[in-house]
């Protein structure tokens, strides 16, 4: 596989260019690492962060599976890319 192929693959795979997989990447990883956090001090507080991780994950869900681009775009397609 050769290197290009390897960071492309798969975001063209779900319809991204590769920076467009990127910033949904690590907003959805940045959005998973303090809903995490907020779980963890719910569970030592139960009175904190009552539905932030149900909440967090429900937003996630909509993000990647509701809301996803049902076929990758058609070649030469012209699209948006930061």
């Amino acid at each position: 596989m050769d290197l290009i192929r390897a960071f492309t693959e798969h975001p063209a795979s779900v319809g991204e260019s590769y920076f467009e997989h990127l910033g949904r990447a690590v907003g959805f990883g940045t959005r998973m690492v303090c809903a995490g956090f907020a779980c963890l001090l719910h569970g030592l507080m139960p009175f904190l962060f009552v539905r932030t991780g149900s909440r967090a994950i429900a937003e996630l869900n909509d993000r990647m599976v509701v809301n996803r681009r049902t076929t990758p775009p058609a070649l030469g397609e012209k699209r948006l890319t930061l």
